[in-house]
């Protein structure tokens, strides 16, 4: 009977894990796009802009929602002097200031496919001096997609900065971050890591709810009021949980590293409109005329149903988390 068991239980989680099939790109039109990219294995599949980017438009199953938002004001746009957010993923540096984190991403931008990796390149930003690529590779055999994200200075001076990821979440989902373990006073005595707030957080909020395992933010569209919080992740992932799949986010974590904001590498932040799940590179100094610097992402797509409660992730979520561990050995 265990054996059975154990055996319903892997077959449970193989169709989410490991299905899929050869990978295809087409040149398809979306959201008002014309020359967009889509990348299918027959069962995930994202969508890139061309038009404008470089920038992660869809994600999700195959005939499925999107779990990203798309800001439909905004979407089919292309040129001006006006940033959007246009809403998927997209690549900033940190840390934040305005103009410099705002430059514009509204011109086309050029692709190459190599029959495995999609690599799209911005031209320098005028405001900035700094270039940014994605290279981007759907996994055949699974739901899995890698994306190496490249800045870029061309600059005659050397500049310090940090690579920040932000995939912006479709409305109706929550997030979910690991905390540390727990270890008991007084057997460790030293902090376990920074929790960061900004001038508007407020931990009041009902949409927060903070777990002995585990944080959550809900995204509600009924609440306007902006919230974010920032940590420093040595989990090295994040979760969002939208009406039963669930989108993982993948990345590394250095000991030795600084990273922006009083040292987070992982940050959300909600609204009315959506929710971001945000990762960060260490900070660095690009040299002139050429420094670069790579932070990689990987996401996983899964079925599932996440209830709240920490006993439903630790049975839910859990599981595929160490599963895609497997993946990035």
């Amino acid at each position: 009977m265990m054996r059975l068991s154990t055996l319903l239980i892997c077959l449970l989680f193989v169709p989410a894990m490991t299905m899929g099939g050869p990978v295809k790109m087409e040149k398809v039109s979306y959201a008002g796009w014309p020359n967009c990219l889509k990348l299918s294995n027959g069962e995930m599949e994202i969508i890139v802009t061309t038009d404008v980017g470089p920038r992660v438009i869809r994600c999700g199953f195959v005939g499925g929602q999107n779990l990203f938002k798309e800001f439909k004001e905004e979407v089919g746009k292309t040129g001006g002097d006006e940033w959007r957010s246009y809403g998927g993923h997209r690549l900033w540096h940190a840390p934040e200031a305005m103009p410099r984190t705002y430059a514009l991403d509204n011109s086309p931008v050029p692709y190459e496919w190599d029959g495995k990796t999609l690599t799209i390149t911005q031209p320098t930003e005028p405001e900035t001096g700094v270039s940014k690529k994605f290279e981007i590779t759907l996994h055949s055999d699974r739901n899995q997609v890698t994306l190496n994200h490249y800045l870029i200075n061309h600059n005659l001076w050397d500049i310090e900065l940090s690579p920040w990821c932000l995939t912006v979440m479709a409305q109706n989902g929550r997030a979910i971050f690991p905390q540390e373990d727990f270890r008991p006073h007084p057997d460790y005595l030293l902090p376990a890591r920074p929790m960061v707030m900004w001038h508007y957080t407020d931990l009041s909020d009902p949409r927060w709810i903070i777990g002995t395992k585990y944080f959550q933010l809900q995204q509600d569209p009924k609440n306007s009021r902006k919230q974010k919080v920032g940590i420093l992740n040595t989990k090295g992932w994040e979760a969002y949980a939208l009406g039963g799949d669930l989108f993982i986010k993948r990345h590394g974590f250095d000991p030795n590293a600084v990273y922006p904001d009083y040292n987070c590498n992982a940050e959300t932040f909600t609204n009315e409109e959506f929710l971001e799940i945000e990762s960060l590179g260490p900070l660095t100094k690009l040299t002139a005329d050429g420094g670069m610097v790579e932070h990689v992402e990987n996401w996983f797509l899964f079925k599932a149903e996440v209830g709240k409660d920490e006993a439903s992730i630790d049975k839910n979520v859990l599981p595929l988390v160490e599963k895609t561990s497997d993946f990035l050995k």
